[in-house]
């Protein structure tokens, strides 16, 4: 056994296992916080195994929440921190190809760490002696960079299906290899796979978004048959050839996207999906002997929606990855103020900052860039800061006339005129922004209801 750096342990951790110990119990630290301590990782969350049982712990830690008391967890709330504690146990079938039908509680950490996932996340740590408890090999997989599953993977994966993803998921967060046995055992057990949650396979893609290169995750997940099962409409761009700008197939461009995107897991989500409709859109020309992708980005927003309500994104993360595939495709080459404008109205303020950042990775992602490449973008930002800081009218809120004006001015009852008034006067504020004065649109709506009567 090999001695471990206590000094990364927070002293409530202590605290919680010197509990243990004067009631006549032990605790271990355990899983993800032992192997991200042994790569020299930040660890965020600290949790406990120990002999003692889910009523000891209650007795033991009255404020305890009881989490999950039937498998033998509670969460202990210091100083703003929570700790997971959970007894140590042994687990039966799994039915639900997620959770065990049923848990028995064992005395033996070796025998609690033998019902867990991969090697690397099977490690425990005695905190009075620093002594690491690794009965499979985790350490040495952690040198090798290695994920391999607990015992034989098959079993693994078939207990909880949840598990390939996970396999997948370290893969890029870890930047670690799959085992070979582990990497075959993935496609024999994707039954067990499609038992899980469409909630759960949204939380692994948003945590595999967290990575440096989220792709490495879903090549294991396109290679194993993953992606068959979550997101068969991913896979219609592998090995789909695309115009002479790109080097890549669809596939590959759509993975360097993710890769070269930078923001918050959702938008490198907008960028894993902000291709899909090319499939469905290619055509070949014969007049450029070239291929075509015309409306891919309308196809391609049309395909996100049920994407992403399969896998139970929220209202709002459905309305802004679906906004971004729409709207991704756009090339600047010295457009006019009114078409600067235009562009901001029908993309949405709120969204600017998103595109830019899709448009500079879908431009990395090709294979074929350079520095100068980045001009148009660059020189569109410029362009719009300059236009949202003239003050133009970007929505009818902006006009210097509402409904009610037009009622009292006008004459006019309530009705879907009024909002065809305003898109007018939008619209002519928009080539003209001196026109957003009262009596101009006064006179500009005068002439509209006018034009209509006639």
């Amino acid at each position: 056994m090999t001695a471990f750096d206590l000094s990364v342990v927070p002293k409530d951790v202590f605290g919680i296992c010197d509990k243990l110990n004067a009631a006549g119990r032990r605790g271990w630290v355990v899983g993800g916080c032992v192997r991200d301590s042994l790569l020299g990782k930040a660890v965020a969350d600290w949790d406990v195994a120990t002999d003692a049982r889910p009523e000891e712990l209650m007795k033991l830690f009255p404020k305890a929440i009881p989490t999950g008391l039937q498998h033998g967890t509670v969460t202990l709330v210091v100083r703003g921190h929570h700790y997971e504690v959970t007894t140590l146990r042994g687990e039966t079938t799994y039915s639900d190809g997620r959770r065990p039908d049923a848990v028995h509680f064992v005395d033996d950490i070796t025998a609690d760490l033998a019902r867990r996932d991969f090697t690397i996340n099977a490690i425990a740590v005695d905190p009075t002696t620093g002594a690491v408890i690794d009965p499979f090999g985790g350490q040495k997989d952690l040198a090798a960079r290695l994920i391999r599953a607990v015992g034989k993977a098959v079993e693994r994966f078939g207990e909880d299906g949840l598990r390939v993803l996970r396999a997948a998921r370290f893969s890029a967060t870890l930047e670690f290899d799959l085992d070979r046995e582990t990497f075959d055992a993935i496609a024999p057990t994707l039954e067990t796979f499609k038992k899980v949650s469409s909630e759960r396979v949204r939380d692994e893609w948003v945590k595999t978004m967290k990575a440096k290169k989220p792709s490495r995750a879903f090549e294991v997940m396109r290679e194993t048959g993953i992606l068959d099962v979550t997101c068969p409409e991913l896979m219609e761009g592998v090995g789909m050839a695309q115009n002479r700008w790109h080097t890549y197939d669809v596939w590959r461009h759509g993975m360097e996207c993710m890769d070269a995107c930078v923001g918050d897991p959702v938008l490198r989500i907008a960028a894993l999906l902000h291709d899909v409709g090319k499939p469905r859109s290619r055509a070949f020309s014969e007049k450029t002997n070239d291929w075509t992708f015309y409306d891919h980005d309308k196809i391609g927003a049309e395909i996100a929606l049920p994407i992403l309500t399969r896998l139970r994104f929220s209202n709002d993360e459905r309305e802004r990855i679906v906004a971004l595939v729409r709207h991704h495709l756009f090339h600047y080459d010295g457009w006019s103020d009114a078409a600067v404008r235009r562009w901001i109205q029908r993309v949405g303020k709120h969204r600017i900052e998103d595109l830019y950042a899709l448009n500079e990775a879908d431009l990395r992602g090709k294979g074929t860039f350079a520095d100068a490449d980045l001009g148009p973008l660059l020189a569109l930002r410029g362009h719009v800061e300059k236009v949202l800081a003239e003050g133009a009218a970007l929505s009818t809120r902006d006009l210097a006339v509402n409904g009610k004006v037009l009622m009292s001015e006008l004459g006019l009852a309530p009705g879907r005129i009024l909002g065809e008034i305003l898109d007018h006067l939008l619209e002519a504020v928009t080539n003209d922004p001196a026109a957003n004065r009262r009596e101009a649109l006064l006179d500009l709506a005068r002439a509209f209801v006018a034009a209509r009567a006639s």
